[in-house]
């Protein structure tokens, strides 16, 4: 799945954001919470678009990921 440039651009600005609150394992500042709700709206919209492109794939990893369990 290709992004746009836009989409990508959102991504690369986000991508510091979620490494500090998974090294932490913990939300440190304000911003960082801001942050991290536009990055799980951009997740989701991007997992809504490889659905609709790809969902018996989709379907597939969430099984796999179910047994890995």
């Amino acid at each position: 799945m290709e992004l746009d440039l836009e989409t990508f651009r959102r991504l690369r600005r986000l991508a510091p954001v979620l490494d500090d609150i998974l090294n932490a394992r913990e939300v440190e500042h304000a911003d960082q919470a801001l942050h991290l709700a536009g990055l799980a709206e951009l997740c989701s919209q991007l997992y809504d678009a490889y659905y609709c492109m790809h969902p018996d794939e989709t379907v597939q990893a969430r099984l796999d990921a179910l047994e890995a369990l």
